[in-house]
């Protein structure tokens, strides 16, 4: 009941504004670790090992601060102990934010009010985006639910339910070192190594767990699963990340759009590769369809990882609480 009453209190308010938020701070900690290891100096080799240094430390600090939280917590009471984990749960979710952010730009794009989406659309993409026409903001907001659908929801879910809130900050700890040094850039391709393959392998199974329940989800939709299937199978693996690419190609064959293509960094024109290729452009009506469609995922998502877990409880001749 944890879980739920966490997803729950996710949906409703999103992230506590009375309550430190884990994700702020473990990015505080990797800024100032990054300034005192990072050094242009160093060899490869040694900007590597610096590297995985200070993803060792984050990830023990994290998982260390939230066992002795949880702990402090249960030797109060165990309705104090119940409150923080159910917060602690809470704060991995980003499916409200998420939803908050696609609709800040479908809602001006909507009323044609393209600089305001524009402006929104900037603030959860890296691409430059002051000269995008609206088909390609509304490709950018459908690719950011679609891909931050494992990332912000479905792979905490995961992780929360085989480890509960010490595994899912564990997981958001990976997370963010990969959002953070993930590049491959000169300051990063080796400093940030480490943290850029830990979060490719954290999220392989997740992503793949979330395919088959975001086919259901199209199905309760009515959007086109098999199409969504097809573009799995064929483009899933075109995307440079080998996760993101398959929510990427289910999402564009389910709604029948194309995504990927022309990106502009820094003025710097990257040319992803195109994902469900007989699509239409996307239009501002997508963006709601697929915050939909991730709702719905992470609901299934939930009930049928809840589900399981039980299972092999009763099978296992044990009693846990969920």
């Amino acid at each position: 009941m944890l879980l739920i009453s966490a997803f729950l209190l996710g949906q409703a308010i999103g992230d506590p504004p009375w309550f430190p938020h884990p994700v702020v701070c473990i990015g505080r900690l990797i800024t100032w670790l990054e300034k005192r290891l990072y050094d242009p100096a160093k060899t490869a080799a040694a900007l590597f090992w610096r590297g995985l240094l200070l993803v060792t430390v984050v990830l023990f600090c994290t998982l260390l601060v939230t066992v002795l939280i949880v702990a402090f917590a249960v030797r109060l009471n165990t309705l104090a102990a119940q409150v923080v984990i159910v917060v602690l749960l809470a704060t991995t979710l980003a499916g409200r934010s998420l939803s908050q952010a696609a609709g800040a730009v479908w809602q001006p794009l909507a009323c044609g009010d393209l600089p305001s989406a524009r402006s929104a659309v900037s603030l959860i993409v890296g691409r430059d985006t002051d000269k995008l026409p609206e088909s390609a903001v509304a490709r950018a907001a459908v690719e950011t639910v679609a891909e931050n659908t494992v990332d912000g929801v479905t792979a905490p879910l995961f992780y929360a339910i085989i480890g509960g809130a010490p595994l899912a900050l564990l997981y958001k700890a990976v997370n963010t070192l990969d959002s953070m040094l993930g590049y491959k850039n000169e300051r990063y391709l080796y400093f940030g190594r480490v943290a850029a393959r830990l979060d490719d392998f954290a999220n392989w199974l997740p992503a793949r767990l979330t395919v088959p329940v975001m086919l259901l989800a199209c199905v309760f939709l009515r959007l086109d699963a098999r199409q969504a299937w097809h573009a799995v199978k064929f483009d899933g693996r075109k995307h440079p990340s080998p996760n993101s690419g398959l929510t990427e190609a289910l999402v564009a064959g389910a709604l029948g759009v194309t995504l990927g293509g022309e990106n502009s960094y820094g003025g710097r024109l990257s040319q992803r590769p195109l994902l469900y290729a007989d699509g239409r452009s996307a239009e501002a009506g997508d963006i709601p369809a697929t915050v939909s469609l991730m709702r719905l995922t992470s609901i299934f998502f939930l009930i049928i990882g809840l589900a399981v877990k039980v299972l092999a409880v009763c099978l296992a001749g044990k009693v846990a609480p969920v």
